[in-house]
């Protein structure tokens, strides 16, 4: 069972942003196509960017019991996507509420900065 721990981990940690967004309507429950949009162009990025540094040899995959040990290219282990993929979710729920927060700072000041 250890072998799935990381992509387990991954998953469970993916399914509480799901909540979050669910609950406070952040980002996919927002606007559901721009956020594919914004999740396909992110991921894409960030693919891209791990791509590059594997060329490199900037980036590796380390040995590790946690880990599945299925690769989708050399170097380039199945739950990097998934953590990628939490990776981009993390930061679109925090830039969301970060701005609502503000928001509704700014609404009890009485200004509009």
């Amino acid at each position: 069972m250890t072998t799935w721990a990381y992509l387990f981990a991954l998953l469970i940690s993916l399914a509480g942003m799901v909540v979050l967004d669910a609950r406070y309507k952040l980002f996919f429950w927002a606007h559901w196509s721009r956020a594919v949009i914004v999740m396909a162009v992110g991921l894409a990025f960030f693919l891209l960017w791990d791509i590059a540094g594997i060329d490199a040899g900037v980036f590796f995959r380390g040995a590790s019991k946690f880990v599945t040990g299925i690769q989708l290219a050399p170097e380039l282990p199945l739950e990097e996507v998934f953590f990628l993929m939490l990776l981009c979710y993390l930061t679109m729920n925090v830039f969301e509420f970060t701005g609502r927060f503000i928001a509704g700072i700014n609404r009890k000041r009485g200004g509009s900065r």
